[in-house]
């Protein structure tokens, strides 16, 4: 069965390339949720104040990917224990968010991390949001895809190379052919 989640987990062109590799992944959108504004612009989510997190709408077969493997991924490409902010990327838009689609998935989240907090996983707690989906828009069309159409970026080649290269060697064996 097709089904849909949405993860902020900073800057949206870095989970975008991993979550794209998975096996059982359909599609993966990078977008904004979470603020007010209607229809925001990359410029104005970028300045702070619409209340907006960078996303990635991931599209998935659950017959062939949970969404406890998709959990399991959200934890392991960024920090979630920065609060508004992964590595230089700082802001409430790069904030550490899961958008619940239905009461399963909030259900499983927030499961999840309490056990990462019981198991004392990282030093410092968890600032990780558990949020129901009230708005999603799409961002405009060159940010899906961007690392792999812009490999030479300077962002790209500093911070979402790296990211990748560590996710595509621990998740190796969950990656499309």
């Amino acid at each position: 069965m097709v089904k849909e989640a949405t993860f902020g987990a900073g800057c949206f062109w870095c989970i975008e390339a991993c979550y794209k590799d998975l096996e059982g992944v359909i599609s993966v959108t990078s977008g904004y949720s979470g603020g007010a504004l209607e229809n925001p612009t990359y410029k104005q989510v970028c300045e702070g104040n619409t209340g907006h997190a960078e996303i990635a709408r991931i599209v998935y077969d659950d017959e062939r990917i949970s969404f406890d493997e998709l959990l399991e991924v959200f934890w392991f490409v960024h920090d979630p224990t920065q609060l508004n902010r992964q590595g230089n990327d700082i802001g409430t838009q790069y904030r550490s968010v899961i958008f619940y689609h239905d009461e399963i998935q909030k259900e499983l989240a927030e499961k999840y991390k309490q056990k990462l907090t019981e198991d004392k996983v990282w030093d410092k707690p968890i600032v990780t949001l558990v949020e129901p989906l009230i708005n999603y828009y799409p961002a405009e069309d060159y940010h899906n895809n961007y690392f792999a159409l812009n490999p030479e970026n300077p962002y790209c080649n500093a911070v979402v190379r790296p990211k990748v290269e560590k996710f595509r060697k621990v998740f190796s064996s969950r990656l499309k052919d």
